[in-house]
């Protein structure tokens, strides 16, 4: 695969575009966040969970699909098994919020009505990705917030569970490291700071989102996101990941699309859903449209990637960090996973 990689140049710097090979068609996509992600600061050991995680997502949503499952129902099913992994900023692996919270967002798409629910700032929610799809499903609405969307999933029978089965000690000493150095920079500097620039990912292990998209034996795509958000953020912040057209998009005329990244600029940009329209509007390939959105994001200082899946099963992982944790899988049960740029 790695003689298939494309290179483009954005804002000064090397993004990675894997180019998939034209003869294969792929049902089933999926990231695990992008970012400082360098093979020598991974051990051997964390390196295999990753990629035994990543498989068995992957596995998870092909058997849905080879067993006549709509792709709503394979790219929940993966999602699901991802929030439930500590490895990923979803679900179990959430980051901290500024307040010791650990706030989770979640969106879902079906391409071929373009229902779509999601939910944000949810607390006590095992796995987010099914309570957007109730959302989707359950009711008349496309997002819900905070404990008005808790109360709505507890009424839909979703699971609920106290906050403290989000904590872990890799996101708390996560979230001591980025609180040491907001004190160490307002002693530096006292100029009022964004919240956004406060609030970062840990540069060394950030965008963990987690995301999917699939293509069914009836031919309809469906995209679903899900994040525990930016370690240390403050003040309610909700990024690109549950916003329809932003972090997540599916439509059955075009592409599925999951993003992840600093959210800010995929919102901005509405990443998603222009990835869509330069298929539609312009008759741009997958890859073509999706180096594109993420040329506009870099070139506005934003990092991160995404993944997409067109109606025919072509598939785009562009990406401008040092890597993403992504996998792929075709319609024969191949299963490709990569982590780091140069895979």
């Amino acid at each position: 695969m790695a003689n298939n990689d494309r290179w483009y140049v954005g804002n000064g710097r090397l993004v990675k575009s894997d180019n998939m090979l034209p003869k294969e068609k792929y049902v089933m996509v999926i990231h695990g966040g992008a970012g400082t992600i360098l093979k020598k600061n991974m051990t051997p050991e964390k390196e295999a969970a990753y990629r035994a995680a990543l498989k068995e997502a992957l596995t998870t949503g092909y058997q849905a699909i080879q067993a006549g499952k709509s792709s709503i129902d394979a790219v929940e099913a993966t999602i699901r098994v991802l929030e439930d992994c500590p490895l990923f900023n979803a679900g179990k692996g959430a980051v901290f919020t500024h307040d010791g919270r650990n706030e989770m967002d979640a969106a879902i798409m079906n391409g071929k009505t373009l229902e779509a629910g999601a939910v944000a700032g949810v607390t006590n929610i095992k796995n987010p990705i099914s309570a957007a799809r109730a959302v989707m499903e359950k009711s008349e609405h496309v997002m819900m917030t905070g404990p008005g969307a808790e109360q709505f999933a507890k009424d839909a029978g979703i699971e609920i569970v106290d906050p403290k089965y989000f904590w872990t000690k890799e996101r708390w000493d996560g979230l001591q490291q980025a609180l040491k150095e907001d004190s160490m920079k307002s002693k530096l500097d006292h100029s009022y700071q964004p919240a956004g620039k406060l609030g970062i990912e840990n540069h060394d292990n950030k965008f963990g989102t987690v995301g999917a998209v699939a293509l069914d034996k009836a031919g309809n795509l469906a995209a679903a996101t899900s994040t525990g958000g930016m370690t240390n953020k403050k003040y309610g912040r909700i990024g690109d990941s549950p916003i329809i057209g932003a972090g997540t998009y599916a439509n059955n005329k075009t592409v599925a699309v999951s993003c992840t990244g600093w959210g800010e600029f995929y919102i901005r940009n509405v990443v998603a859903y222009d990835l869509s329209a330069l298929i539609a509007y312009k008759g741009l390939s997958v890859e073509e449209a999706g180096k594109t959105v993420i040329a506009k994001v870099d070139a506005m200082g934003g990092d991160g990637g995404l993944i997409a899946l067109d109606k025919d099963g072509n598939a785009a992982l562009p990406f401008n960090t040092d890597g993403m944790y992504r996998g792929t899988v075709t319609a024969d049960g191949k299963i490709e996973i990569h982590i780091y740029k140069e895979d």
